[in-house]
């Protein structure tokens, strides 16, 4: 690695860590409804209005079936608006490029995708959906799933922090406040941070114009004959793409929603022009998650908790960053045969530059990389199929990992929070205690719930992964055979399950079976997992606090730290290095020539 890339990289990090603390308060004392510095001054009358055109009761609680209740009816109608939304987008306004419906099984995926907060998209944005299915579906969506995600969170720390009560809060309460008071003014900022940088934002049509330096190319075909025909095409016009763009690419990033405007994501120049916006986006993509740490701590009254699991989170990230950047950095063997120079420039373009943007660069485009799949996030600027086979295998794992290192907004958290439970038990059973966490017993029906949410990612991504390897319709759509196809695919099913919606460009997953069989992975690896989470939320708000004594184990500490990372590690190398063997690590060996 070059002196270059430590500075890039500590820089992120530093800024990153800047903004916890405050983020992190301020969305504590949303949820737990007190002043937030003023800001409630002007939102509160809109939350209030809000309240009563919909008939809410704001101080009427809720148990955790009910929360569950709410959540499962509240996402089953957003998928609706977003399936008819995509369905009748011919017929409704702001189209002026007059696109067509997709497809019934591309709009059913399209719906799942948004609603479970994976963003993950089999098709080109500027070429498919209308400005109005852009905004009132999947922007729409974009705050909904995100907020979804963050209240789930917030009933899991309130049935930690209270006692003998079945209470985890409101539902609708939770997500109005994390939508009105925490996504929308953030998105705000960063919006016309991003205009700023010449981020699109409009509702013009697409406009054509003349090249200032044409083009040609000569166009091969074959006749009925057998015959071959060549033709000289000439390139003298270019359609640009327009549209609100900079207002929904503010709330991909910070809602940890990912997908892309365009259909090159954030490598496109209306998406992401300049290296200062390139901070921008990357910043946001973990911004809420680390922050959410902080808020963690503050509404548990022991801030220690909090900054002890956003450390484990940086332990496991940093070297998992530092890997990937190395590995881009190294380059590629195989371009190294084929005579290509990939060491100039070394401290900005050097090394494996294919499928990355010249104004991002080798490092820009690494941090991206693991950020983007440490934070359920799934957009980028560069191509991920394009990256060495171990550049490639860290996002993967990352995702693999449950995608509790930073994770989704909300669902990162108490994805972790799981991983903690397990922590707790395996070490109550080393020093033969009933294991405990911030003075709550662990006991039989949490473990059972835990087990559940830990079993149910894993088992999902390798079924539908050995579903596709395995069949006829599922190795059409690979665009490279051997071990790379097989990383396509597992990459996609660990993508689509953990909610990140990435993906390796080489496999084409706009067909009947990856869309609906990546439609149901998506379901159920997002409420699959909501499920256990909130009935463990009931079953801990229900218990009594239990003063601390000597035996008890602490949570905050050096120890319980690394022994969470272990556990983490361990869990995630028992379940998929076998299949991470038959993927990159075969490519890589293949590709050093052994």
């Amino acid at each position: 690695m070059t002196s270059n890339a430590f500075i890039q990289i500590t820089a992120y990090i530093l800024v990153l860590l800047i903004f916890v603390k405050p983020l992190g308060l301020y969305m504590a004392k949303v949820y737990e409804g007190q002043n937030c510095f003023g800001v409630e001054k002007f939102l509160g009358p809109i939350e209030r209005f809000f309240y009563r055109i919909c008939g809410i009761n704001p101080e009427q609680e809720m148990n955790w079936k009910s929360y569950l209740s709410a959540i499962l009816v509240f996402n089953l109608l957003g998928f609706f608006l977003v399936y008819a939304a995509q369905r009748l987008q011919f017929y409704l306004p702001l189209n002026p490029q007059h696109f067509k419906a997709p497809s019934s099984n591309l709009a059913l995926n399209t719906a799942i995708s948004f609603v479970s907060n994976t963003d993950w998209q089999s098709y080109g944005g500027e070429t498919t959906m209308s400005y109005l299915t852009q905004m009132l579906a999947l922007g729409a969506q974009n705050f909904l799933s995100a907020a979804t995600g963050m209240s789930v969170l917030i009933a899991l720390i309130r049935g930690l922090s209270r006692r003998e009560t079945q209470a985890l809060g409101n539902f609708w309460v939770d997500l109005t406040r994390g939508t009105l008071y925490i996504l929308l003014p953030l998105s705000i900022i960063w919006a016309t941070l991003l205009v700023s940088q010449g981020v699109v934002q409009n509702l013009h049509a697409s406009q054509t114009v003349n090249l200032l330096q044409p083009s040609s190319y000569v166009q091969s075909s074959t006749d009925a004959k057998g015959h071959t025909l060549t033709q000289s095409i000439s390139l003298t016009q270019q359609t640009l793409p327009q549209g609100p763009v900079a207002s929904q690419i503010a709330i991909k990033q910070l809602g940890t929603n990912g997908g892309g405007y365009f259909n090159t994501n954030s490598a496109h120049p209306y998406e992401n022009p300049s290296p200062v916006s390139n901070f921008l986006e990357m910043l946001a993509l973990l911004l809420i998650p680390a922050s959410l740490c902080y808020t963690f701590g503050a509404m548990v009254k022991d801030r220690r908790q909090g900054w002890a699991v956003l450390i484990a989170m940086f332990i496991i990230f940093v070297p998992f960053m530092l890997l990937c950047v190395s590995a881009e950095q190294a380059g590629n063997s195989a371009l190294t045969q084929m005579g290509i120079n990939q060491t100039a420039a070394a401290n900005y373009s050097g090394g494996n530059m294919e499928g990355k943007e010249v104004r991002f660069g080798v490092v820009n485009s690494a941090i991206w990389a693991t950020a983007t799949t440490a934070a359920s996030n799934g957009s980028s600027n560069a191509s991920m199929d394009s990256m060495t086979p171990i550049g490639g295998l860290v996002p993967m794992w990352l995702m693999q990992l449950g995608e509790v290192i930073f994770g989704g907004a909300g669902s990162g958290l108490y994805g972790m929070l799981i991983m903690v439970i397990l922590t707790v038990f395996v070490a109550g059973l080393m020093v033969g205690r009933t294991p405990e966490y911030l003075g709550k017993k662990i006991e039989p029906f949490e473990m059972k719930m835990a087990s559940f949410a830990l079993l149910v990612m894993p088992c999902t991504v390798l079924l539908s992964t050995a579903i596709a390897a395995t069949t006829d319709i599922g190795r059409i759509a690979l665009g490279n055979p051997g071990a790379h196809g097989f990383s396509e695919m597992l990459y996609a099913f660990s993508s689509m399950t953990n909610n990140n919606g990435s993906a390796l460009a080489g496999l084409n997953s706009n067909t009947s079976f990856y869309n609906v069989l990546g439609g149901l992975v998506m379901l159920i690896g997002r409420f699959w997992i909501i499920v256990p989470v909130l009935a463990i939320a009931g079953s801990l708000a229900s218990k009594k606090i239990i003063p601390p004594s000597s035996g008890t184990l602490p949570t905050d500490t050096v120890f319980f730290v690394g022994l969470l990372v272990i556990i983490i590690m361990i869990v995630g190398a028992l379940t998929f290095v076998p299949a991470l063997a038959l993927g990159p690590v075969v490519e890589q060996l293949m590709m050093l020539g052994k």
